[in-house]
């Protein structure tokens, strides 16, 4: 295999050896590079991986929609005029077009559009006519909006069962593995012979948007004809079994032939399909199958009839018109033929054959990579997928990567670096919790110790325990190249395999040298206080100590009113809002180019008696707010509502129990609004010395970069010593001030935002350049962290710094 970092037109020439006849539409009207090139104008340096969770819409495409709206009037299709009955026609001609598309007959199935695949898995779970005696089985492999129907199963007091598939003596045979019944009605006797019919449900995907395991559609058949072969004879199999299919993923590339497989439920999502629109989906029920399901909710369009002070209502006969609540969202559904249009002239099959043409190039790919010390440096999810229960594997490649001494690489580590590269993929459990815990050997008491220790969906914690909590995850759409799989194939090698020697190294700067000791001098140049966390901070030649480290350092914060702790992350505007401290006249003075008054904060006053507790970065604050006009003045100078609070007197306490040092590295102090650690101090030496790799690069000689010490927020600047020496100090001294070093501080993408002349300006710099030489253990690191070491006999007049005292480092 030639190696992924080799030339790539290489590379591509061996690939088209092997995968030619699958890739690119050789037989369609126009070939990738053409549909690339005419439709995807805005992919123009940018991979994009993360079709299983939304692919993109064409421009041809969003040109014909806009053309079609600005053409035609289309009205609200529950009424009888000329534009009203245009729109019942497009309806029903999309109803048509989402039926083809799954080879269902239009006498045996009916198309009902939902706001989404959720909203169609939902109106099943709330309409299916539950009774004591039914059984909910699904795989567990299933995404988080098929588990939500567990809920509907059990509140109505049935049972819940959760199943996996195990190897059989014979390939051909489908073994089943049970967990546990789930039961929530103890009072049900199921040797209690029912009153009336049992049904029950059985959920499964078309492919798993974890792995990209397709499942074996004969799973259908079986359940609805056998199910005691499912069940081994359980009391649970009683009953008639009906099946939902998730084909919100699948039905992209490798629709079901509902002709054959016979599934009751089918929901897709048509943003999964062809990038617009977002918020519609449909739910393809048979006519048997919908007859049964009980809709409690009525609306405009469900009733032919009601009386509004009796009870009284006439419903619809038609299947869809029963389901279809409100008004549909008729422009969207008008869009979708259009993306119609461009699934027809690939084929879905030829798009099958392109998409996993270019998966199976990544996985192989993967597969080979190895370490300098032959250890593997990926492991792929699904490969062992069991022959009879599944039907191969989709294009989706999800994996973990491991370093050259076997421990794990964070996902998060790999998504963030792959956004700095311009690759857009995705990171985590992907809302499918039971795939997530199976492919990763997570077990329950691994899942509640990962909770314990703070982990949520989207969070940083991409390892606790030693395990990956979730996954790296690229999949392939219609419109996807080879040219994106060999970037993302080059960005791994370059970035995981072989990295750079020079990893927490600098070019060496040397000092002056006397009589030969070198004798650096380092000086303190710069003190900085933030009064307000994320807001712009002010400069002092000196400034007291406190125990929470500068005085009044982030000691305030905003708030939005929907709980959320603003940011320069979210909110970039509040970098305009400048801040300082008179501490002669105890006033804190704030302004902001979008206030024409000038604000003053007594620092002894203008506080409002409500106290509230607030959590940030695990700990829990007691926090005091201010009255409405100080509020009104903020959510003026950041542009949206908020409000202001500051920490009050009382130490915060932590939250974590673990006292994971990811979540916040300093746990033996009291913190302000600080993200990790009382101080953060930054060398100019390093800096200069990134502003010389930043300079050194091929596309920055006709634009050089400079950036300055601000860039990064620091309370300390030093000047003196060789670049990145901070790094070996456990501590140091300014003057007869004693600082702990925590470690290097880890840098995020907030260092990319550049703002000049008012205005916000977002690269990929300087955190792309920091990533190549300053990483370690999935962190960037650049400047140290620090936490002062307060001597309870100094008397606090003493407590200062000052510009200009020189730094003694520890050993």
């Amino acid at each position: 295999m030639t190696p992924p970092n080799a030339n790539m037109d290489t590379a591509k020439h061996q690939f088209l050896q092997e995968f030619g006849d699958s890739y690119g539409y050789p037989n369609a009207p126009n070939n990738i590079d053409h549909i690339r090139a005419t439709q995807f104008k805005r992919l123009d340096g940018s991979v994009y991986l993360d079709h299983a969770g939304a692919t993109l819409y064409s421009e041809l495409q969003m040109e014909a929609i806009f053309k079609d709206l600005s053409t035609t009037v289309y009205g609200n299709p529950h009424s009888q005029s000329n534009s009203s009955l245009a729109t019942s026609d497009i309806i029903e001609d999309a109803r048509h077009q989402v039926l083809k598309l799954c080879n269902a007959s239009p006498k045996e199935y009916k198309c009902i559009f939902t706001s989404g695949a959720t909203a169609a898995l939902k109106l099943v779970g709330e309409a299916f006519p539950w009774s004591d005696h039914s059984t909910f089985m699904y795989t567990i492999e299933n995404h988080n909006s098929v588990l939500g129907i567990r809920e509907y199963a059990l509140n109505k007091g049935a049972a819940a069962l959760a199943i996996d598939f195990k190897e059989a003596a014979e390939s051909s045979v489908i073994k089943v593995s049970h967990h546990p019944i789930q039961k929530r009605s103890e009072a049900t006797v199921l040797d209690k012979q029912p009153t009336g019919e049992i049904y029950n449900l059985f959920a499964f995907p078309s492919e798993c948007n974890f792995s990209g395991v397709r499942f074996n559609l004969d799973l259908i058949n079986i359940v609805k004809e056998d199910s005691e072969k499912v069940l081994d004879g359980s009391q649970h199999c009683r009953g008639n079994w009906m099946v939902l299919l998730d084909a919100a993923k699948g039905c992209s590339t490798d629709p079901p032939d509902l002709s054959t497989y016979k599934a009751d439920f089918v929901v897709i999502s048509f943003y999964k399909l062809f990038g617009y629109p977002t918020g519609l989906g449909a739910l393809l029920a048979r006519n048997e199958a919908a007859k049964l399901l009980k809709k409690s909710y009525f609306s405009g369009g469900t009733v032919a009839a009601s009386i509004a002070d009796i009870d009284f209502v006439k419903r619809r006969e038609g299947i869809e018109e029963s389901f279809e609540d409100g008004t549909l969202s008729f422009l969207s559904i008008a869009a979708i033929r259009h993306g119609f249009d461009i699934l027809n002239t690939l084929t879905p099959l030829s798009i099958s054959r392109h998409t996993s043409s270019l998966a199976r190039y990544t996985r192989n790919t993967l597969l080979a990579l190895r370490h300098a010390n032959g250890q593997e440096a990926c492991v792929i999810y699904g490969l062992e997928c069991l022959k009879a229960a599944y039907s191969g594997l989709g294009p989706i490649v999800s994996f973990n990567l491991k370093r050259a001494d076997g421990s794990w690489v964070g996902p998060r580590e790999v998504e963030k670096l792959a956004s700095l590269s311009g690759i857009q993929l995705r990171t985590g459990c992907f809302c499918n919790p039971g795939a997530c815990s199976k492919y990763l050997g997570l077990s329950h008491a691994d899942l509640l110790s990962n909770i314990e220790a703070g982990h949520v969906c989207w969070d940083d914690l991409d390892i606790l325990h030693g395990k990956p909590t979730g996954a790296v995850r690229v999949s392939f759409g219609y419109m996807s190249t080879f040219e994106d799989a060999w970037r993302f194939m080059n960005f791994i090698v370059t970035s995981f395999v072989l990295l750079p020697s020079s990893t927490l190294k600098s070019r060496s700067i040397q000092s002056t040298n006397e009589g030969g000791k070198t004798t650096p001098e380092r000086y303190l140049t710069s003190i900085v206080v933030y009064p307000i966390k994320s807001c712009a901070g002010f400069k002092v030649d000196s400034w007291p100590l406190s125990s929470t480290g500068l005085l009044y350092d982030r000691e305030w914060l905003l708030k939005s009113m929907n709980g959320e702790i603003l940011t320069q992350k979210k909110a970039p505007e509040m970098n305009f809002i400048a801040t300082k401290i008179d501490l002669k006249t105890g006033i804190l003075y704030v302004e902001s180019p979008r206030c024409k008054e000038k604000l003053l904060i007594e620092l002894k006053s203008n506080l409002s008696a409500a106290v509230e507790e607030i959590n940030v970065h695990a700990q829990r604050y007691e926090v005091i707010g201010y009255d409405n006009k100080i509020d009104t003045w903020f959510s003026n100078a950041v542009g949206r509502p908020c409000y202001l609070l500051r920490s009050s007197s009382r130490s915060c306490t932590r939250l974590n129990r673990n006292q994971n040092p990811s979540i916040c590295r300093d746990i033996k102090t009291r913190l302000n609004f600080v993200n990790e650690a009382q101080l953060l101090l930054i060398s100019e030496e390093s800096v200069s010395d990134l502003n010389q790799r930043l300079n050194s690069k091929e596309e920055s000689v006709e634009s050089p970069m400079e950036v300055d010490a601000m860039r990064f927020r620091p309370n300390l600047v030093i000047s003196g010593g060789a670049p990145y020496v901070e790094d070996s100090w456990s501590g140091l001294k300014i003057g007869k001030h004693h600082f702990t070093s925590l470690g290097g501080c880890n840098r995020c993408q907030m260092i990319n935002l550049n703002y000049r002349a008012g205005e916000v300006e977002r690269s990929n710099e300087p955190l792309a350049t920091l990533a190549a030489y300053r990483r370690t253990k999935g962190k960037i690191l650049f400047g140290i962290l620090l936490r002062y070491e307060r001597d309870n006999e100094t008397e606090e007049e003493t407590s200062w710094v000052h510009v200009g005292q020189e730094i003694y480092p520890d050993a």
